[in-house]
């Protein structure tokens, strides 16, 4: 996951988590396990050794193969205290203390949402992997409440350690956002969404509102796309070919850091009607950014959000239309949410995750 420009959410838990426990812990050694050559930005601390294995897990036969085989080989070599996967797969070979981070479990609810091996691989394994953990990782009271639901797995012994933010995200000045619009929808106000083109994503309804809002839009809206496509999201080109304001969508592709926080910053408001998340990051992003936020009813989206977003059921196409309505028109209603997720951000930091994980990986020391 640690992969230098192209961190993705679980990619940027592992970097912005794992670097502040290796520096706060200097005691401690840590074994940083790729699948391929690292990248020595990741190496983040003295008290790391990174190690490369073979085979590149990028397949399910690869995972079984990397974490069956090479795996519980270099840990029987070292004998560790622990062995901590990010991303939730373990190793039923190897006898030690694990613990891994489940960030949610839409692959068994929604076993379409991937590829056909990678959904069957997950929802053969994640079951074996959880009777496995000494302890459970997860980023949500929401994804804690389905693991213990799911899996059959004690509710005492799964902790959440919730997601924190990007420092880079914070209010931009009048100017600054003046000449985002201006490089990005030619001045014009936007809404955004950040994530990948997914089809859990419910792009497809979020155009369609677009579509809907467009009807009666009298200042010129554009809908601003941060992300790359993934699978299950063929249908995509299809939808735009349809749409009668498809010149209003802009699509910028991956963005970073800096920029991603500014285009972020200069929105009238953010867009996250998933139909899952675990968590939902980019909801934080946007009030970290004094960003009012749309996001959906469902999962981990209100225990999130808070009372600080408009709140709306993905399914709805007319639901997420009005809600952009009253965005782009009720100015007190803007304000008054902006307020209240300035309150709900604070209560979010990448430091308050290390803390927790560190004390969720104690309980093997």
């Amino acid at each position: 996951m640690l992969l230098p420009g192209r961190l993705e959410g679980i990619g940027w838990f592992t970097f912005q988590t794992f670097k502040r426990m290796a520096l706060a812990h200097p005691e401690v050694e840590f074994h940083f396990i790729f699948d391929r050559k690292y990248d020595e930005q990741f190496v983040f601390a003295d008290n790391i050794k990174p190690v490369v294995l073979f085979p590149q897990a990028r397949h399910p036969v690869l995972y079984y193969l990397f974490f069956e085989k090479a795996l519980p080989y270099y840990l029987k070599k070292i004998d560790p205290a622990l062995f901590v996967s990010p991303d939730g797969l373990l190793s039923l070979s190897w006898k030690g203390c694990q613990i891994p981070v489940f960030h949610d479990l839409n692959f068994m609810h929604n076993p379409d949402y991937l590829p056909y091996l990678s959904s069957k691989y997950y929802r053969w394994r994640f079951p074996k992997f959880a009777q496995r953990a000494h302890r459970i990782a997860t980023v949500s009271e929401y994804s804690k409440a389905d693991i213990v639901k799911t899996f059959g797995y004690p509710a005492d012994k799964v902790d959440v350690v919730y997601n924190g933010v990007n420092e880079a995200f914070k209010p931009v000045s009048p100017e600054i956002a003046f000449e985002t619009r201006k490089n990005f929808t030619g001045g014009n106000p936007y809404f955004v969404y950040v994530g990948s083109l997914h089809k859990r994503k419910n792009i497809d309804n979020m155009l369609l509102a677009f579509e809907t809002f467009k009807a009666t839009d009298k200042q010129n809206f554009k809908m601003v796309i941060v992300g790359e496509h993934m699978f299950g999201t063929n249908g995509l080109q299809k939808l735009l070919d349809a749409m009668k304001h498809r010149e209003d969508v802009i699509f910028t592709g991956r963005l970073y850091n800096d920029q991603l926080s500014r285009v972020v910053a200069s929105a009238s408001a953010l867009l996250l009607v998933s139909y899952f998340e675990g968590f939902g990051i980019p909801i934080i992003e946007a009030m970290k950014c004094d960003v009012p936020v749309i996001c959906s009813n469902v999962t981990s989206m209100p225990e999130v959000a808070g009372n600080a977003a408009l709140l709306v059921n993905p399914n709805s196409i007319q639901e997420i239309a009005q809600s952009m309505d009253k965005m782009a028109n009720d100015q007190a209603l803007r304000l008054k949410l902006i307020e209240k997720g300035k309150v709900i951000g604070q209560q979010f930091s990448w430091d308050q995750t290390a803390e927790r994980m560190w004390d969720c990986m104690t309980h093997c020391f």
